[in-house]
This record gives structure tokens, C-alpha cells and sequence, in this order.
């Protein structure tokens, strides 16, 4: 039996758990590295595999792609969910999904989302630039203070509750939005509602916690690119999909707006030709919301168990036991 590790990027699958007892079981483990250029890569590599385990939705398993790996019996995803795994389609080919639910409590991606958004305020990410190639202060723009500047959340669940802690503690008037946010939630968590066009207009930093679903594909457009402040700074550490792509191009090239601070893309990883590398007015970080040492050791270490209990024939965590039925 065989078992490919899906997007290892930083080569820390393998000792962030302990993978030997799978191996005793005689099934052979590889490793993949790198993204896969095409799902016809991907399906080619895989077609041999009886179980993959995916990094979140890095790798997307569509209907087209689990339908040509004719060997796949067991998809081992780490974390809760992932929106870019057809799960129907899993299902129909009796092909468990099994996942893992530690090492997600929201710190991880709130502090990156808090990095992005101090790194914007001081434009860190073009002065390292500036200074390693020889520069000093020249083409840098004048920091922004956080104090008395106004944080506005797009979203105030698990992360963007976080976030406002964080604004509190710097001294920031924040107030919050999304499609279902009241007046008394927002207030809860030390945050005043208000309207979107409020928050896009008067807001200094703009930060993003909303999950990608088809109510949340493209809601942030052009219009409220319009509305922002000549001086405001955007941060998405939510998905990429959430923003609408061409708009936010389009904005940043006529620099309707400061600065963006990007963890999140339509596409990843950011293709080597993709407009945004070329753009002075971005920060632009490889998706490291929750890339740390504690969220990879229970991601992995839960996802052993999860492959070791299907091999026992007592699988756990399962998504869709409909696979299950006889």
C-alpha cells in the first residue's frame, strides 16, 4: 500500500509526527514537496496511491481529479475542512475522508494577519528590501502610528474577535461588519457595527476574517476599493477569493489606496508571472496563517491516527461515512 504527503513546502511532515508505526503497517510513504503544475500532474503522480493526506486545500481534489485516481481509498485531510475537496464526489467512489481537529485555535493566523498589518504600517517589507540592496531611507514612505487610527474588521468570529483584542491594546477605535453581525455582537467583543460603506470609508486598516463560501466570493469589489481612505492599509489573511482580484489589482496600480498585505491569493502558490509580484505597494506572504510548529505536529500527528485506525478497519474522524454504507 502506498501513501503520498501532499504540498510539504518547508519538508516538515515527516518529523512533525511519527510515521514509522504507518510504515510497519508495509505501507511505503512519499513525500511531495512542491504544488503539482496541473491536476493532469497530479493525477499522473497519483493514479498508484491508495491514501493521500492533504494539507488543507492547498492540493485541490476535484470530481475531475479524484475520478482518474482509480487506487484512492482514504483522503487524510488536515484540519476541519476543505472548501477545495469534493467530498460528493469522494463519496460516490466509496473513498473515505477522514480529518483532524487540533492545533486550530485561531492564535496562529490572528498574530500573521497582526504581523501583515504592523509590517504595512511601517512599509517593513520594502525598507528590508531598500536596506539589502544598498539603501537607506530612499523611496519608503512615513510610518503610520496605530494609536488613535481606526481598525476595521470584515468579520468577527473565531479570528476577527482576536483581532480586536489586539486593537484595543493598541489604542485603535475598531469597528466591525459582515453580512451577519448585530450591533450587540459586535459590542461583545469591544467593537462598534457599522455599515460596510462606513468601515471601507473611514477605517485606517482594514483586516479580513470572513470564510470563503458563495455568499463571500467576491465581497469585497471596486466600489469599496473606492471608498477607502488615500491612506489606508488592506490585510486578507482569509482567502483570496473573498476580494476580487482584478478590482484589487486595478486599485493598488492607480494606488487609489496605500498598501495591501496579502497571505491569500486566487491562486497558489502566486504564480512567478502574476501582476502583484511586481507591485511596490503590496506585502506579500506564502499563505502562513496557520504555518507554525505547534498547528503541524497536530495536524500530522492526528492525521498517523486517522490512518492508522482506518487500517485497523475502525476509521475515525470520518466526514462522510455514507462511503461506509453497504
Amino acid at each position: 500500500m502506498k501513501l503520498a504527503i501532499l504540498d510539504d513546502y518547508m519538508n516538515v511532515a515527516l518529523g512533525s509526527a511519527d510515521w514509522e508505526a504507518i510504515r510497519r503497517r508495509g505501507v511505503d510513504i512519499t513525500v511531495f514537496d512542491s504544488a503539482f503544475a496541473s491536476p493532469d500532474e497530479a493525477a499522473a503522480k497519483l493514479a498508484s496511491f491508495e491514501i493521500v493526506n492533504l494539507l488543507r486545500e492547498r492540493t485541490a481534489f476535484s470530481r475531475v481529479l479524484i475520478e482518474r485516481l482509480p487506487q484512492l481509498r482514504l483522503i487524510a485531510l488536515t484540519g476541519r475542512r476543505a472548501p477545495s475537496l469534493d467530498i460528493a464526489a469522494a463519496t460516490e467512489r466509496r473513498i473515505l475522508v477522514c480529518n483532524t481537529h487540533g492545533g486550530e485555535g485561531g492564535a496562529s493566523t490572528a498574530e500573521m494577519a497582526w504581523a501583515l498589518l504592523l509590517s504595512g504600517a511601517r512599509d517593513l517589507a520594502k525598507a528590508d528590501r531598500g536596506v539589502r540592496s544598498g539603501r537607506w531611507h530612499e523611496g519608503l514612505r512615513p510610518g503610520t502610528v496605530l494609536e488613535e487610527r481606526r481598525l476595521g474588521l470584515i468579520g468577527l468570529g473565531r479570528l476577527g474577535s482576536r483581532m480586536a483584542v489586539y486593537g484595543k491594546a493598541f489604542g485603535m477605535d475598531v469597528v466591525a461588519w459582515s453580512q451577519n453581525l448585530t450591533p450587540e455582537r459586535a459590542a461583545e467583543h469591544g467593537a462598534r457595527y457599522v455599515s460596510k460603506e462606513e468601515l471601507f470609508s473611514t477605517s485606517d486598516f482594514i483586516s479580513i476574517h470572513v470564510v470563503l463560501s458563495e455568499r463571500t466570493r467576491g465581497l469585497i469589489g471596486a466600489a469599496d476599493f473606492a471608498r477607502m481612505k488615500p491612506s489606508a492599509i488592506l490585510v486578507n489573511t482569509a482567502r483570496g477569493p473573498v476580494v476580487d482580484e482584478a478590482a484589487l489589482l486595478d486599485a493598488l496600480e492607480q494606488r487609489r489606496f496605500t498598501h495591501a498585505a496579502l497571505d491569500v491569493y486566487g491562486c497558489e502558490p502566486l504564480p512567478p508571472d502574476h501582476r502583484l509580484r511586481t507591485l511596490d505597494n503590496v506585502t506579500l506572504a506564502p499563505h502562513l496563517g496557520y504555518v507554525n510548529s505547534d498547528v503541524f505536529r497536530h495536524f500530522y500527528g492526528e492525521s498517523v491516527q486517522n490512518i492508522l485506525a482506518w487500517l485497523d478497519g475502525k476509521p475515525t474522524n470520518v466526514l462522510n461515512p455514507q462511503a461506509l454504507a453497504d
